[in-house]
């Protein structure tokens, strides 16, 4: 019997959006809907499992855990990229990595999703609707805004193309950005200061790493405008959250719209569930019905692919 089991399933989905019985008949489906975070939970949740499907980085994988789970043999994660899975120590201890194809754009939907929803009080205003109010907040339109996109790669110059067509100013800024690139997009170039300076709206378009943890910190929110606001689509670690949490808290800035953070699930009682001036949405800019189809077919011919000793779409890096 080869047991298999399905991690972090927040909206038990994971066997609806594929079809397993293409496993050998004795295979033993195990879905888990539910986060720990703690590592000897996770190994006493995990050690008799032969192959174990993470859904992105909900479920960090280090040596350390890695280590403790012998039966392990195959590992299979969302995308073609997990940082939160240390696929070196993985081969060192015998263990395959796997990834799947994935679908780009509905980040960006959700950016954009954000963004109107904070300018436009969108929350608000349902929420006054369905207590019998009518017209209750002034909206702000975002014609000739100025949007600074932070980081102009696959996302983030999709995300420029979109405020170029609502007719706003776009500027862009990382560490290695060039003019010739911003030049594609119709993007100007500058520095990260006059960025946040300049911005109505900054909105995040980073992948996490060292070089990135905590690039935005307390001096470039105090850079911001009153009336500016941040969005960050990417990961949570990229912006340094207390400092966020106090300048949202005391109007240094206008709100945010976030849809990371730097724990996951966000605890009960963290102030972001409670601030007026956020619109916070359940890291769900990859999670639509095109993505997770994409997502759990791709697992299952992984899983078909090494249990006939044929594994494909094989990660051999963490970076």
């Amino acid at each position: 019997m080869v047991r298999i089991a399905v991690l972090d399933d927040y909206q038990d989905v994971a066997l609806k959006y594929a079809d397993w019985s293409v496993l050998p008949s004795d295979t033993k489906i195990q879905v888990f809907r539910d986060h720990l975070f703690d590592e000897d939970a996770i190994v006493e949740r995990l050690k008799d499992f032969e192959i174990v499907m993470s859904m992105r980085e909900r479920t960090p994988f280090p040596r350390s855990l890695l280590e403790r789970l012998p039966n392990l043999k195959l590992l299979t994660t969302t995308a073609m990229l997990n940082r939160a899975i240390d696929v070196e120590s993985g081969m060192e201890l015998g263990i395959t990595v796997c990834g799947t194809g994935s679908v780009p754009s509905p980040t960006v939907d959700l950016t954009w999703g954000l963004i109107l929803a904070l300018l436009r009080y969108i929350p608000q205003e349902d929420r006054a609707i369905r207590d019998g109010k009518w017209q209750t907040s002034m909206g702000i339109g975002l014609q000739d805004k100025t949007l600074g996109v932070v980081g102009l790669g696959n996302l983030g110059s999709k995300v420029a193309v979109v405020g170029k067509a609502f007719g706003m100013n776009v500027i862009a800024w990382s560490q290695n950005l060039t003019a010739e690139r911003t030049a594609q997009f119709g993007v100007t170039l500058v520095t990260k200061d006059e960025l946040f300076s300049q911005s109505d709206i900054v909105t995040v378009h980073m992948v996490l790493s060292d070089r990135s943890r905590g690039l935005v910190g307390a001096s470039d929110l105090a850079k911001m405008k009153p009336t500016s606001y941040l969005i960050n689509t990417s990961r949570g670690p990229i912006v340094d959250e207390k400092a966020l949490v106090e300048a949202l808290g005391n109007g240094a800035i206008a709100g945010a719209g976030l849809d990371v953070f730097d724990q996951e699930p966000l605890p009960p009682d963290h102030p972001l569930r409670h601030l007026e001036n956020v619109v916070v949405t359940p890291h769900i800019g990859y999670v639509t019905t095109e993505t997770y189809e994409v997502f759990f077919r791709d697992t299952v011919e992984n899983i078909q692919a090494f249990l006939e000793g044929r594994p494909i779409r094989v990660i051999t890096t963490s970076r």
